[in-house]
């Protein structure tokens, strides 16, 4: 009585810390004296040596203890939480990417909440480890026998998805990376939160403009009720959100949206989509700095634009590199195979311009208006530069395109004039420190 807290042995208690503080000396003497140690748990939360050293980014150690074939990679824990999940919920990308290397199962769940290490990267909003997680599910066993699109859209204990706690804690990366890899954009939660609440209910809960920007974009219903009958636009005003209000407000202008339907905007390269992806989201903004231009609210202007360069890009430029559609932006975007040239904002508008057909609900593909003939595909312009006769993206990269300014090629404006000033392409709508391996438990 009083003599000690726990039956540990010292051996026991100094590889567990070792573990924990990545002194990868004492944690090789230690399971080099007595091997059975590396089997051993925490008193209370049934933490083994791979939790620990996965919860604080100890790589090396990690690697160690899995070259040990009697290492279980999804041991469990007290709550059934696996190393894996333990880190997703810390950001250690290092350790995430190790752990499914040696074989980690994406598909666990835990018994505190019924959740993945899908939903925990989203919770905690660590948008690497969402990645790898999902590229791991692309190439794996999951993609044949579950489906991505049924991974991607898993649900907790209470009916939440990924995308659903990736909006309530205001996470727009994590939001965006789960869009575009197939999450519904309007389901419905079960018990998560209010029973019925869409992802954008939950934004609105948030309070985060960009998650409800993101959310809009690839076609969030405004006007979807939760169990008790309220739309986000009344979730929003609840809890005193009131710029999101203004955005969620069903008599405001509706956004543009993401025109994923279109199968040669299901075929674009990555910089062809990036470029697009960031012309809808400006696009979109400039909408809501209308819309809150008389609420006392306002919203940040992208970090990554540069209007001031690419205005000084634009008056130097030739005709020949302006959009012939609105005469304000650059080429971009070619339409292939007609060859035909067009800036990021007008072949946007381009795309989103048809609603679809009442009777097939089928989206009328777009077709060229230079030509009229149907658009194929779509690609990241190129040029030539200088008197080398090399063929270069006009956006292929951020490193690039800032090292290309004095070539009069830019990223795109900030400013869509042009956008509104072309009558046949219309909007349409629609922790610091050492961490430690401590439960964290979602209390929403």
């Amino acid at each position: 009585m009083g003599q000690g807290l726990s039956c540990r042995t010292p051996d026991e208690h100094g590889l567990f810390t070792a573990v924990q503080f990545g002194d990868l000396e004492i944690v090789k003497t230690i399971l080099e004296r007595d091997p059975s140690l590396i089997q051993q748990r925490t008193v209370y939360d049934r933490h083994s040596a791979l939790h620990i050293a996965a919860a604080n980014g100890q790589i090396e150690i990690l690697s160690i203890l899995l070259e040990n074939r009697s290492v279980n990679p999804d041991s469990l824990n007290r709550h059934k939480q696996t190393p894996l999940m333990l880190a997703a919920m810390h950001g250690k990308i290092a350790c995430v990417e190790k752990l499914i290397e040696a074989g980690a199962n994406v598909l666990m769940f835990d018994s505190l909440n019924g959740r993945t290490c899908l939903h925990y990267a989203a919770y905690y909003g660590h948008s690497d480890c969402l990645q790898t997680i999902l590229s791991s599910a692309r190439t794996s066993h999951v993609a044949s026998s579950w489906g991505l699109s049924r991974f991607v859209n898993i649900r907790g204990g209470k009916g939440e998805t990924p995308l659903h706690l990736a909006a309530r804690q205001r996470r727009p990366e994590c939001v965006h990376i789960l869009l575009d890899s197939g999450a519904l954009v309007c389901a419905s939660t079960g018990g998560h939160g209010l029973p019925g609440s869409t992802p954008l209910h939950l934004a609105a809960r948030g309070g985060s403009i960009d998650c409800i920007r993101e959310l809009l974009a690839w076609g969030a219903d405004r006007l979807h009720r939760d169990a008790s009958g309220r739309i986000p636009y009344a979730v929003a005003l609840k809890y005193k959100n009131g710029a999101c209000a203004a955005l969620l407000n069903p008599s405001s202008a509706e956004p543009l949206v993401w025109p994923s339907p279109l199968k040669f905007i299901s075929e674009l390269n990555q910089d062809a989509k990036a470029l697009l992806e960031q012309a809808l989201m400006e696009v979109n903004m400039e909408r809501e700095k209308t819309i809150l231009k008389n609420t006392g609210y306002s919203v940040a202007s992208p970090s990554h634009s540069d209007t001031t360069a690419m205005d000084d890009n634009i008056s130097e430029a030739s005709d020949s590199q302006l959009c012939c559609i609105c005469f304000d932006q650059l080429c971009a975007i070619e339409v292939q195979d007609c060859g035909h040239q067009m800036c990021a904002q007008c072949t946007l508008a381009l795309c989103c311009h048809n609603k679809p057909n009442p009777t097939t609900a089928a989206l009328p593909a777009p077709i060229c208006p230079f030509c009229r003939s149907n658009i194929a595909r779509l690609t990241v312009v190129k040029v030539k530069v200088n008197s080398a006769d090399q063929d270069l993206d006009v956006y292929s990269s951020p490193k690039l395109r800032k090292s290309r300014k004095s070539q009069n090629l830019s990223e795109g404006s900030s400013s869509f004039r042009g956008l509104s000033a072309v009558p046949s392409f219309g909007k349409i709508g629609r922790g610091s420190g050492r961490v430690s391996v401590d439960i964290e438990i979602d209390k929403l």
